[in-house]
């Protein structure tokens, strides 16, 4: 009898566990992409001829059809940083045709693993991303990548990522406010940290170290208050305003551990600034009505979310091109105001 030959339909992700490639890489040699080598596209060519994969025209031609929507993919709406930085986004989506969907993630990096598997259907024609304080590895990130879905990160970035970056000067808007503490009176400044993991977390604690540094003040790690866990954050920072060692300034690195230190203060008749200054990094449109008004590092953040829109637009329109390099630096402001002077 006479043997029948079979076809087998094989799929891109099982090309490429064939080869021993990413999917990505199996895609664009497919495709003659100039990014990969001769050599890679003849040996893909090679397996997808033995193996008798066939191109699934269907699928690439859903791939090629626009959603007209981006995904905006955020920590929280409560800091008003994102808020403002929404209405950046918002601004350039619209007047491009754009709808914009907006996914918290709640500080939760479950949350934002779920998310990052869901947008990567093909339902959002781009991504612009600012991690979660719990985000360590960013493994769950790399199918996007692979999927060449437009990916652009804002405020908390993946440094190790290749991608469209949009940051303000963390190091040195930090080195700037310790030094205004030190320039009014105070040598036992106490860090606020939201996390450990975050790019702009290590940017405003080098900072603040910078400053202490340059003006000869030694740095005492009992003074970096880790504050990731929000159940434990209010007692450790009451603690550290009970110090025997009095602490005389504090400069909290998000705006929500800057309100829970007057807080305290209030109930714990601490006076500010007279007793304690503080300098936090805020948005908040209600900083200069505090009693006293909070001395704040302002963001751009209006103006980082235009940007970070404006950049992501260039990469759905101009497939192909890559804008790598592409990172940019706005500067915040340092405002001075009631908490850091008397």
């Amino acid at each position: 009898m006479q043997a029948l030959k079979t076809h087998i339909t094989l799929n891109i992700k099982t090309l490429a566990n064939e080869l021993g490639l990413s999917i990505g890489t199996v895609s664009k040699a497919l495709r003659n992409s100039h990014e990969i080598s001769e050599g890679t596209k003849k040996r893909v060519l090679a397996k997808a001829r033995e193996l008798n994969y066939q191109v699934n025209p269907f699928a690439s031609s859903l791939r090629k059809q626009k959603s007209k929507t981006i995904a905006v993919v955020i920590p929280e709406v409560a800091n008003n940083f994102f808020a403002l930085a929404i209405n950046g986004i918002e601004d350039v989506a619209l007047a491009k045709g754009y709808h914009v969907l907006i996914y918290l993630t709640h500080e939760d990096v479950k949350k934002e693993i779920t998310i990052s598997q869901l947008l990567q259907n093909g339902r959002v024609d781009g991504i612009l991303m600012s991690l979660s304080a719990q985000t360590k590895s960013k493994s769950h990130l790399v199918a996007l990548r692979e999927k060449e879905i437009p990916l652009v990160f804002f405020d908390r970035v993946a440094d190790e990522f290749d991608v469209p970056k949009i940051i303000t000067d963390d190091f040195d808007i930090s080195i700037k406010a310790t030094e205004h503490l030190l320039k009014n009176g105070c040598r036992q400044i106490a860090y606020l940290s939201i996390s450990n993991n975050i790019s702009i977390e290590n940017r405003r604690r080098s900072g603040y170290e910078e400053g202490l540094r340059r003006n000869n003040i030694d740095i005492d790690e009992t003074l970096i208050i880790n504050c990731e866990d929000e159940a434990t954050s209010r007692e450790k920072i009451k603690q550290l305003l009970h110090r025997e060692k009095k602490v005389d300034g504090v400069f909290a690195s998000v705006e929500k551990l800057a309100v829970m230190t007057y807080e305290l203060c209030r109930e714990n008749n601490i006076r500010i600034p007279t007793d304690l200054k503080i300098v936090g990094f805020s948005n908040l449109y209600t900083a200069a009505l505090l009693n006293p008004s909070l001395t704040t590092v302002t963001q751009p953040a209006f103006e980082m979310g235009k940007q970070a829109a404006t950049v992501l637009f260039k990469m759905i329109e101009k497939r192909g091109h890559h804008f790598l390099q592409e990172n940019t630096v706005i500067p915040s402001k340092l405002i001075i105001r009631g908490s850091s002077i008397e």
